[in-house]
């Protein structure tokens, strides 16, 4: 990305691991607005959490992300090509792809570069789609002392692009008219041990740790195991939003 900020190689192993995958419900939302689905361009991909579920919608996935580590995480697909690159250095010809996507990444963008290059290589016509998920809920007591860790203990150590998802994205321009937001969710079933892995690939806890000699999430997993064992299975649900338009023909 332009003048990028790594925020993320260094907890790539548990983003790869342990970041959740996106639904079909709204991978086929995306998908089936496209009057065509040969060729789609996921920015700032990570390990590609997106780019698999599209896979399976369109004949090609060009996959990119500024972060080579994480794009190390990535498995190999047949249709899917990764590349590290910026959100204004796709590589692809001019109205040469159907959809472009952004999952959890768009807050990180020069909105200007991105909106540029995402109008140069739509066919007119195609769509554009960013999306990302909030803070996840299991149930009131887990999400209290999760809002705490999340708020009091990392909210320094936040980047400031973290607002945008705190604001659902109602803050980020966006080129073109737009559908309503569907109001999705994002489910998995996780064990009290898979949560804390998810919470290993926050960039703030990264940047606490890599500022300090304290390690929070210790204190944060102590007082979870008396909500939640180690072992237990539960649903964890995150709130998606999604903002999508289509590139005027």
């Amino acid at each position: 990305m332009s003048g990028f900020a790594d925020h993320f190689s260094s907890q790539s192993t548990a983003y790869a691991r342990h970041r959740p995958s996106y639904p079909d419900a709204l991978l086929d939302l995306v998908a089936e607005a496209c009057e065509r689905r040969e060729l789609a361009w996921d920015v700032g991909t990570g390990s590609g959490q997106a780019a698999l579920g599209l896979a399976a919608r369109f004949g090609q996935v060009r996959a990119t992300d500024p972060s080579a580590d994480q794009l190390r995480h990535a498995p190999p697909h047949p249709r899917i090509s990764w590349r590290v690159g910026a959100e204004d250095a796709s590589g692809l010809e001019a109205c040469s792809v159907d959809l472009v996507t952004a999952a959890q990444a768009a807050h990180w963008f020069d909105a200007d570069r991105f909106h540029a290059e995402a109008s140069r290589v739509l066919r007119p016509g195609g769509v554009l789609a960013i999306w990302g998920y909030g803070l996840p809920r299991v149930d009131p007591a887990v999400d209290a002392l999760l809002w705490d860790f999340y708020d009091r203990v990392l909210g320094t150590w936040w980047p400031p692009e973290r607002r945008h998802i705190d604001n659902a994205y109602r803050e980020l321009p966006f080129p073109w008219d737009e559908e309503p937001d569907p109001g999705l969710e994002m489910t998995a079933r996780h064990t009290g041990l898979d949560f804390l892995g998810f919470l290993e690939s926050w960039s703030a806890l990264a940047r606490c740790r890599q500022a300090t000699t304290s390690d929070p999430l210790a204190t944060f997993s102590l007082e979870l195991t008396r909500l939640w064992a180690p072992e237990e299975p539960r649903e964890v649900r995150w709130p998606l939003f999604l903002r999508r338009g289509r590139k005027p023909a």
